[in-house]
């Protein structure tokens, strides 16, 4: 004779366990996910669709009648305006400074960052895992903790008021981030093909330049891609070492739209930072198959 209670006990182990979306129909699966995510995205890109609504719209209109459409407020006077920028020095100059600084960092960091790489991944030489450590250690240091002392050094150097501070440190392998990148996406790369190019008789450079570097395209891509936003983007920096107003980048030169002690132009700024945003966009539209590439392939063994 069975025991109804271990029976019970046996079927409720038996039941296969109950999904979360068992309850909705499959068909609505697909719907429920897509509004879901579509929600979030509209979450996260309301912020630049503000932006680009108010960069449209009449400066006094900008905080009374919020909302993403112009409206009857519709101008473009915002552009005008804000291209102009100080009426001694425009807008223009900003973004011209801005393109130099950005440009040079990416070629900085490339060209660095890949022969630093390439001599961590594979030179022997006395301390590389030390120096390679207290490379990587020097992510962990605050960004403020490093100002007094390089603002100090520049100065020295009489660099002050110029884009050297802003470029020189790219050319010397600094950003260790970019280094550690280049170092694992090199160890991927079979060491068969470094002993056939010292047999053929190819020194370090030679294997560097015609092996490694049309490998790590991917990788140079990446760097290539965050140096430009990062230099684009940094405000501190220009902002401690440039002092006259046709140096200043894009990001102090938007600062100069808001003024604690007189009127702001809030609808020259929003109109020049939609601007801004082009070339950023453009850039990581640009590299984006290959920035895909080389995040995926750093770290693979």
């Amino acid at each position: 004779m069975t025991n109804p209670a271990a029976s019970r006990s046996q079927r409720s182990v038996a039941a296969p366990r109950r999904d979360t979306w068992s309850h909705i129909p499959e068909g609505m699966r697909p719907i429920l996910a897509h509004t879901a995510l579509i929600s979030a995205c509209f979450v996260m890109i309301y912020p630049l669709l503000w932006l680009t609504a108010s960069a449209f719209r009449e400066p006094a209109a900008i905080f009374t009648s919020p909302g993403l459409w112009p409206g009857e407020h519709f101008t473009l006077e915002n552009f005008v305006t804000g291209w102009q920028g100080l009426g001694f020095v425009g807008f223009s100059t900003f973004f011209a400074n801005s393109l130099i600084v950005a440009g040079l960092s990416v070629v900085g960091n490339v060209f660095a960052c890949a022969l630093a790489g390439y001599a961590f991944a594979r030179l022997n030489f006395p301390f590389r895992r030390t120096l390679f450590a207290l490379m990587m250690g020097t992510i962990m240091l605050p960004l403020h903790a490093l100002l007094i002392p390089q603002y100090i050094l520049f100065s020295s150097l009489g660099w002050l008021d110029t884009f050297l501070p802003l470029v020189v440190p790219k050319f010397l392998a600094t950003e260790a981030f970019f280094v550690f990148l280049f170092v694992q996406f090199f160890r991927t790369i079979p060491g068969e093909l470094t002993d056939a190019a010292r047999i053929d008789g190819c020194g370090h450079f030679q294997i560097f330049w015609r092996i490694f570097v049309p490998l790590a395209l991917p990788a140079m891509a990446t760097t290539a891609a965050f140096s430009f936003i990062w230099a684009w983007n940094d405000f501190l920096h220009p902002l401690i070492y440039l002092n006259s107003p046709q140096n200043y980048t894009v990001t102090v030169g938007l600062s100069l739209f808001l003024d604690a002690t007189s009127e702001s132009n809030y609808g020259a700024m929003f109109a020049m930072s939609l601007v801004s945003l082009l070339p950023v966009v453009g850039f990581f539209l640009s590299f984006q198959k290959l920035l895909v590439a080389g995040i995926a392939t750093t770290g693979m063994k």
